[in-house]
């Protein structure tokens, strides 16, 4: 039977790889966005800077600062890199999310197993780098290379995944061909393309993509369905016929776009003490926006219930852009 013989999660935000002092580039859309979710209430930039004034979060945001910050982030990723590397899988399950990449208001599945015989990373395009919101053109380096890459999946794996699923009564959708649009293939979206670049550097690794919907309302899955999900994945991967060796990936997350650091210290240790309670009795409201990219690591968690693997933190890193603390809260660990 297949193996799960290693975990990992990994933060993928664009402040990820954006030098610290361009991390102003964004401040600008939290200054003009009306909406920003915390701690289940709604508020607007100013709002949010005087809520949290006594926090003093001007003081973290200082270049001194955003720069040690930036570099224990590149050192984890690092350290990641080289330890996939040194286990050498057969095969990753990435658990991420779709941010309308692809799919659309038409059709936006809870949750979604890839079964394609490859999927590809389209090519850096240069054109819609023109026209996206400032510093977000920089973080599509690292989620895109210079020309496509195809990647193969395990069918097999793919499908045992569906096949257990629906015995575990979860309606899931499926999907075995990337979609298109006026300008063609539409590439893998920055959930797993991040991990194929950065922390994958490229290799050819087989991989099953499993998406989440945890940004767009109504249908995200709760936390306890997330975690459940993940149980019937590592149940498949575990009774699939194969002496393969698979590492289980969350790719996403902690708390953004405003930060938490109260939540992700919860949720944090809720994951290393592998306390189900805690998880499920975190209120649904808590995961909007970024910080719902959580779930990711919520449904790895499920996955590797099932194994004696146990997490370790590697690092926390809350990174701030603004004094009313938007940024986006980076963490980085491994289950072994």
């Amino acid at each position: 039977m297949a193996e799960i013989v290693y975990g990992f999660g990994s933060s993928h935000g664009p402040l990820l790889s954006t030098a610290p002092e361009k991390w102003d580039l964004r401040a600008q859309a939290d200054m003009e966005n009306p909406a920003h979710p915390f701690r289940g209430e709604i508020y607007n930039y100013e709002e949010l800077r005087e809520l949290r004034k006594d926090e003093n979060l001007g003081d973290q945001n200082q270049l001194s600062v955003r720069q040690e910050r930036h570099e224990r982030n590149q050192k984890q990723m690092d350290a990641l890199a080289e330890k996939i590397a040194e286990v050498e899988p057969d095969i990753v399950v990435v658990v991420g999310d779709d941010q309308h990449e692809w799919f659309q208001d038409d059709i936006q599945p809870s949750f979604t197993v890839y079964h394609g015989e490859k999927v590809i990373n389209t090519a850096l395009d240069q054109e819609k780098m023109k026209t996206v919101q400032p510093g977000l053109a920089i973080s599509m380096c690292a989620n895109h290379p210079g020309e496509d890459h195809a990647y193969p999946v395990p069918v097999g794996l793919a499908h045992a995944i569906i096949e257990q699923a629906i015995g575990d009564e979860f309606d899931i959708a499926t999907s075995s061909e990337q979609p298109k649009d006026e300008k063609g293939l539409i590439g893998i979206g920055h959930a797993v393309g991040f991990i194929y670049r950065r922390i994958l550097r490229d290799k050819p690794v087989p991989v099953v993509p499993i998406l989440l919907n945890t940004f767009f309302p109504p249908n995200q899955p709760t936390p306890r369905r997330c975690y459940r999900f993940g149980q019937s994945i590592g149940r498949a991967i575990r009774g699939w016929n194969s002496d393969k060796r698979v590492a289980i990936c969350a790719s996403g997350g902690i708390s953004h776009f405003v930060i938490d650091e109260d939540f992700d210290n919860r949720i944090l240790k809720a994951l290393l003490q592998r306390d189900e309670d805690a998880i499920f009795n975190e209120p649904n409201a808590m995961f909007r926006s970024g910080t719902s990219e959580t779930k990711n690591w919520i449904a790895v968690a499920g996955i590797l219930s099932g194994t004696d693997l146990e997490m370790d933190l590697l690092d926390y890193v809350p990174c701030y852009r603004t004094e009313a603390g938007t940024g986006n809260a980076m963490a980085f660990a491994t289950w072994t």
